[in-house]
């Protein structure tokens, strides 16, 4: 890798490459990607042969107390950064640095899940601002009583599905309802998917494959909501997937937003069906990856939230609804890079 770095080092200095934005921009990319783990490797090449030049000046009595000293305080650096450069090299997930399409449907509970649902999103909106994403509405489908009995998004941003991949399944709300007289704790719950947004590349979808039906949009949008064909359902017919969209006004915008949903979700059957490696992998980041499966519960009478995937609880809700998530994904990401690490020390022994 040191040695592939010290490559495209050479290469981002050359007139074609300089001259020529697509190979300058391929190569530095490429050196960006390699970059922490040489830098940390060329560190540990430098604690390395400061150990050692420490351990010969062991037998000059006059060094030996300098030496004993440089020893201490080298050892753990090394310690240190050959776990670091272990976590580093572990197998990427091949989306991380895909945008995603979010989608987020009410469950088990009514209002109460349709309220909670809209404050999910709520949730993550604010996670995308604090990361500076952008969330592009493609869809909703409101409830009687202000919240989303479905809303469907894509988040566009540096390394998005590297963060959001984590909270795909069943999160539980357990609260007192503003319709509940007796104060009694009620349970709700929201589904909620995470996919990394197709390209064309990913996915090539046939025309003919293709049903694509015009109606009338509904909801807020002023004079022409109810009067022109503007909303669009595409119906991929090999697979029955059906996407809707009639945010936008115009028909051409809603197909190409519906387009990038049929993309995604086309993209992840195919990932599933074709990629058992990567859905068994998957299985040790977040258990079955089954949207069935219960995640993550938040009580609001003890201000807790449990992840029930690591076993981690916060008492620190009302942060969390304000999209602080950072917590929660860093702990995730770590308990994940330890199950890698693990998995790679059975296989070599």
């Amino acid at each position: 890798m040191e040695q592939r770095y010290e490559e495209l080092s050479a290469q981002l200095s050359l007139p074609e490459v300089v001259n020529d934005r697509e190979k300058y921009q391929k190569a530095g990319k490429a050196l960006s990607d390699i970059e922490t783990p040489v830098m940390k490797f060329r560190e540990l090449k430098q604690v390395k042969q400061g150990l050692d030049d420490a351990r010969a000046m062991l037998a000059d009595p006059d060094m030996k107390d300098m030496a004993e000293e440089e020893i201490a305080s080298l050892t753990p650096r090394e310690t240190a950064l050959e776990d670091e450069i272990k976590v580093l090299l572990l197998p990427k997930d091949p989306n991380d640095e895909k945008n995603v399409v979010l989608e987020i449907r009410a469950g088990t509970g009514g209002d109460e899940a349709s309220l909670f649902a809209a404050e999910i999103f709520r949730m993550y909106q604010r996670f995308a601002e604090q990361h500076h994403w952008k969330i592009e509405l493609m869809s909703m489908s409101e409830s009687g009583v202000g919240g989303f009995k479905e809303v469907i998004a894509i988040i566009e941003g540096d390394r998005v599905y590297s963060q959001m991949k984590w909270e795909s399944g069943v999160h539980r709300v357990q609260r007192v309802p503003a319709t509940e007289t007796q104060g009694r704790v009620h349970t709700s719950a929201v589904t909620v998917a995470v996919l990394p947004e197709a390209e064309d590349v990913d996915v090539k979808i046939e025309a003919k494959d293709l049903r694509i039906d015009t109606f009338c949009s509904s909801g807020p949008g002023g004079q022409s909501v109810n009067t022109t064909y503007s909303a669009v359902r595409i119906t991929h017919l090999p697979t029955g997937t059906v996407v809707s969209c009639q945010d936008e006004k115009s028909q051409i915008k809603n197909r190409d937003k519906g387009m990038r949903v049929l993309r995604s979700r086309l993209y992840e059957m195919e990932a599933a069906r074709q990629n058992a490696e990567y859905a068994k992998e998957r299985k040790s980041q977040v258990g079955t990856g089954d949207r069935s499966e219960k995640i993550r519960t938040y009580n609001f009478p003890q201000n807790r939230l449990t992840d029930h995937r690591i076993g981690l609880t916060l008492h620190q809700l009302d942060l969390v609804m304000e999209g602080r998530l950072q917590p929660l994904v860093d702990a995730l990401i770590t308990h994940y890079q330890a199950e890698q690490l693990k998995a790679d020390s059975s296989q070599a022994a």
